[in-house]
């Protein structure tokens, strides 16, 4: 199933990772009428410059891929941005789609909405039934805020709004800074700078790589490529009431496989070239014990990944050499 190609489609976040890869998929399959109006021509956070813009535009589609994202460090750093931030750009963008008409909305999210200690694998129906991971709590809380947005548009007004809630992502245009990004990419710049990094005198240890926490936290990661697949999947085969039928708010994506932090750390060190050793600081927060997403969903929808973890790792490391290095 495919939507008139002409359907005008409004790609909030086209520039960050998630964005730009569902607008390469966009492209790929013949869709050529996409908004990609971004800041600072168009602050997402003030709401005058939102409504302005869809008052004049009049998108059919709309995709909410725009947010304030960042790893443990920059969301336990920046709590009052991160969710400051994040409220007004879905808020705005919600509301300013709701009174102009829009025919779709697909809001993403994030796993971490769903409760630290929650039973695993993290099931839709978990949401809001227990206590979030304290790290990440005020972006959690904002992106739960998205969700419940869509909901309640849907139920007191009918609109086709809805949630995507797609596991730790990584891959073309990540962000590789240390300070701000997520597990993954920071592992390809750690072990790349250990690599290159000049040898110790003789009887010295060398080439060290030191990581937070003890390693043992498990994750699961989602090639960005694949998530854009989905996302695209969606907008053409699911409606608002297919989810709100079923006694839920959002749909999971994800691979349904994880491993520790640990195993990831000696894939990346092996795709990277990094032969040093890695030690854990025990003194630093581990996050979430684990958080594994339920994807059967998705998959008895037809949708399923098709990237494997170590294949999107190294693409993810060959984009970062080309375009991060080389800057």
């Amino acid at each position: 199933m495919t939507l008139n190609k002409e359907k005008k489609i409004y790609l909030a976040g086209h520039k960050g990772m998630v964005g730009s890869a569902i607008n390469r998929t966009l492209i790929a399959k013949g869709y050529n009428n996409l908004l990609l109006q971004g800041y600072p021509g168009l602050d997402l956070i003030r709401q005058s410059e939102v409504e302005e813009f869809f008052t004049k535009e009049k998108p059919d589609v709309v995709i909410v891929a725009a947010a304030k994202v960042g790893g443990i460090l920059a969301n336990n750093t920046y709590r009052a941005e991160f969710i400051y931030d994040n409220l007004m750009i879905e808020a705005n963008i919600i509301n300013a789609a709701y009174k102009n008409g829009v025919e779709k909305l697909i809001f993403l999210g994030s796993s971490c909405i769903y409760p630290k200690l929650a039973p695993q694998p993290l099931k839709e129906e978990y949401l809001l039934s227990d206590y979030l991971e304290y790290t990440n709590e005020p972006y959690a809380i904002a992106k739960i805020a998205g969700i419940k947005l869509c909901e309640n548009y849907y139920r007191q007004y009918g609109a086709n709004f809805y949630s995507a809630m797609p596991t730790n992502l990584y891959g073309i245009n990540d962000n590789f800074n240390l300070e701000t990004s997520h597990v993954l990419p920071a592992l390809i710049r750690k072990f790349h700078e250990a690599k290159k990094a000049e040898r110790k005198p003789e009887g010295q240890k060398e080439n060290v790589v030191t990581l937070w926490g003890t390693g043992t936290p498990k994750r699961e990661f989602l090639f960005v490529d694949d998530l854009a697949e989905a996302i695209v999947f969606l907008m053409e085969n699911i409606n608002a009431k297919d989810l709100y039928d079923l006694g839920i708010s959002q749909i999971n994506i994800g691979t349904g496989e994880d491993l520790t932090i640990r195993e990831l750390a000696d894939i990346i060190a092996g795709i990277v070239g990094f032969n040093g050793t890695i030690e854990y600081d025990t003194s630093k927060p581990d996050g979430t014990p684990r958080k594994l997403m339920d994807v059967s969903r998705i998959h008895s929808l037809g949708w399923k990944h098709k990237t494997s973890l170590e294949d999107g790792i190294k693409e993810a490391y060959e984009w970062f050499l080309e375009n991060v290095l080389s800057v």
